[in-house]
Order: C-alpha cells, then sequence, then structure tokens
C-alpha cells in the first residue's frame, strides 16, 4: 500500500501551486472589476490565469468564494490589521490619522472605485449576494477592527466614548465625506488637487473626532 510522504506540501509542487493561486485572484480581481460578477465567467478567469478550470475549482470551489477570496487578499494587502495596532504609548491622534490617512486613500483608489461600479452593476441585475460579500470582508471587517482599536483607546484613558461601534462610524464618516462618491461619478478635475483633499480631509476628520471625543481636562 502507497503512503504520501510526510515532506510532500513542503516538496517542489508547493510553489507552483501557490502562483496559481495568486495567478487566479489576479485574474478574477481583473475580470470583476472589468464585466462585473455576474458577467465574469470561471471558464474566462481560468483562461485568463492561464490554467484549466478544474485548477480553479480545486483552490476555491465556486465564484462565490472566488470572490470573497479576491476581496479578502485586496483588504488584507491594502489595509492589514497591523494597520489598527493600538500602542498605549503612542500619541492616539497619530493613530488615529494612520487609520484616516489609510482608509482615505484605499477609499478613493481608482480599483476601489472600479470594484464598487461593478458590484452597484450587479446588484442592479438582481445579484446582491456579491454586495453583501463586499460588505462583509470590507467595511464590516474594517468596523470590527476600528472598533476593538477605539475600546482599547478608550479603556487606557486616552479616548472617551460611551458607544464605541456608533464612534467607529462616525469616524468612517468623516473620513470617507464626499471623496469617493465624487471620483464613483467621474467629478474629479485634477487629479493633484484631489490626492491633496484627500490628505486634508483625514486630517481635519481626526481633528474633529478628537474635539467630540477627547478626554475632559478636568
Amino acid at each position: 500500500m502507497n503512503s504520501i510522504p510526510l515532506t510532500k506540501p513542503h516538496g517542489p509542487g508547493r510553489p507552483k501551486d501557490m502562483e496559481k493561486r495568486a495567478a487566479i485572484l489576479d485574474a478574477a480581481k481583473a475580470l470583476f472589476i472589468r464585466n462585473a460578477f455576474a458577467g465574469t465567467s470561471m471558464d474566462a478567469i481560468a483562461a485568463e490565469a492561464g490554467v484549466s478550470k478544474l485548477t480553479v475549482y480545486s483552490h476555491f470551489g465556486d465564484k462565490d468564494n472566488l470572490f470573497r477570496e479576491v476581496i479578502r487578499a485586496r483588504i488584507q494587502d491594502l489595509l492589514p490589521e497591523e494597520t489598527y495596532q493600538f500602542d498605549p504609548s503612542a500619541d492616539i491622534g497619530d493613530i488615529l490619522h494612520r487609520i484616516a490617512q489609510t482608509h482615505a486613500h484605499l477609499d478613493c483608489n481608482p480599483e476601489t472605485v472600479g470594484t464598487f461600479r461593478a458590484i452597484l452593476s450587479d446588484c442592479r441585475q438582481g445579484n446582491p449576494r456579491y454586495g453583501k460579500l463586499m460588505w462583509e470582508e470590507g467595511p464590516m471587517r474594517s468596523k470590527a477592527l476600528l472598533e476593538r482599536l477605539l475600546q482599547q483607546a478608550t479603556d487606557a484613558g486616552m479616548l472617551d466614548i460611551a458607544d464605541v461601534p456608533r464612534a467607529a462610524i462616525q469616524f468612517i464618516s468623516l473620513i470617507k465625506g464626499d471623496m469617493m462618491m465624487r471620483h464613483m461619478f467621474g467629478c474629479v478635475d485634477c487629479a493633484q488637487a484631489y490626492a491633496k483633499e484627500i490628505e486634508e480631509n483625514a486630517r481635519a476628520s481626526v481633528t474633529m473626532f478628537l474635539r467630540a471625543y477627547a478626554p475632559s481636562q478636568h
């Protein structure tokens, strides 16, 4: 009776499998943005990635799981959990400013805007599940991580927040402003001026948030 060697997972085939997985994720991301999700087939993803359709299914199971992994991988790359790392020795304004700048640039970059346009297209065609997947892996994950940080800062006496979940929503809303919607509707005339406005809005958002939730000095 033949048995599989215990060392096989570390053999030469493993890096190739990871390369294929990465190629599939890259292909799916590009096609989802270009054709929306309803208009993207597993056959097209396989062809774009240069692998067989069986390979795509063996890695991800179905298109919903593949989309979830695309969103998860992208969010982890651009907004890693370390972004929300609480440091009791650091200034809370600096921590919030780091988060605000990262969020603002992620929300307003062309790829994110293209993804949201694709999701809205699918929702309009009666496919809301992709929007729900995006919501779960993107905004819900970010909000949970932000809530954890705000609670840690409150427990440390650096902020005075009675309703942390609501404060997290307020913080994210301040950062977004109208910046992302303007980009989605094509109302950005000058890329340089827009980039500067993103920075300024993020900075002002942190200032306003701290005015609301800084601990009383007396």
